[in-house]
């Protein structure tokens, strides 16, 4: 069973808010779309040998944890796991299969809980909605999320 603070997703302002109930308290959602939003929307940390993307270098800059992005909250966690995706990687990439397929792999990679949690994995479709712009639908047990990212085209 799934219990987190409900998060509403704006998709054209392209982030999450809290929902406050009616009594302005913060709302509790029941279903795994909080986490489903928190693995594709935070940033995971780059692997050292993930190449970034352009205008960002550890040899044109100086080393910090912001060149490589990553949750704060990785910090904390005290198993070592990764929030979030390294699909941010694909900010400046061309539109091709090979691109979509990497958006995928990474999706997968930051949705691994669900069949820990659920016994199934999540189901993830990926595809190119127009020029520049990634789709992806992600679903784990009955319940939903459509999300896009842009990258270059």
């Amino acid at each position: 069973m799934f219990l987190d603070l409900a998060l509403k997703y704006d998709s054209e302002a392209r982030r999450c808010d809290l929902v406050l109930g009616d009594d302005f308290d913060l709302a509790i959602d029941e279903t795994p779309i909080p986490a489903i939003l928190m693995s594709v929307g935070l940033d995971r940390r780059a692997a050292s040998d993930d190449p970034l993307p352009e205008g960002r270098s550890q040899f044109l800059a100086p080393a910090s944890y912001s060149e490589r992005r990553g949750c704060a909250g990785d910090a904390l966690d005290p198993y070592g796991d990764l929030t979030g995706t390294r699909a941010w990687l694909l900010d400046r990439a061309k539109q091709t299969e090979t691109t979509r397929q990497l958006c995928e792999f990474w999706l997968r990679e930051s949705l691994e809980w669900a069949k820990t949690e659920t016994g199934q994995p999540a189901e993830i479709e990926v595809e190119w909605l127009r020029a520049g712009m990634l789709g992806y639908r992600v679903q784990v047990q009955d319940e939903s999320v459509m999300l896009s990212r842009r990258v270059e085209a």
